[in-house]
């Protein structure tokens, strides 16, 4: 059985995401992780920058206050 393109690059992305899975565990992100927007989105895009972790990428988010967001009514 043959795999097309999509099945290769499928299997590719499934694979950059654990390597970046990988990088955030190495960091102790998901056992040391801050409450909060930054911590939650820091972890996400340490993962999704997959192996470019391994290249000096060290992706953080610090603050995730959107400026002039509406704010709830009280």
């Amino acid at each position: 059985m043959r795999r097309g393109p999509g099945g290769i690059i499928g299997i590719l992305v499934i694979v950059w995401l654990i390597v970046g899975a990988v990088a955030c565990g190495q960091r102790g992100y998901f056992t040391n992780h801050t409450e909060g927007c930054g911590g939650v989105a820091t972890i996400a895009v340490t993962i999704l920058a997959g192996p470019l972790n391994y290249m000096g990428l060290n992706p953080k988010v610090a603050d995730c206050n959107v400026p002039n967001a509406p704010q709830p009514s009280p």
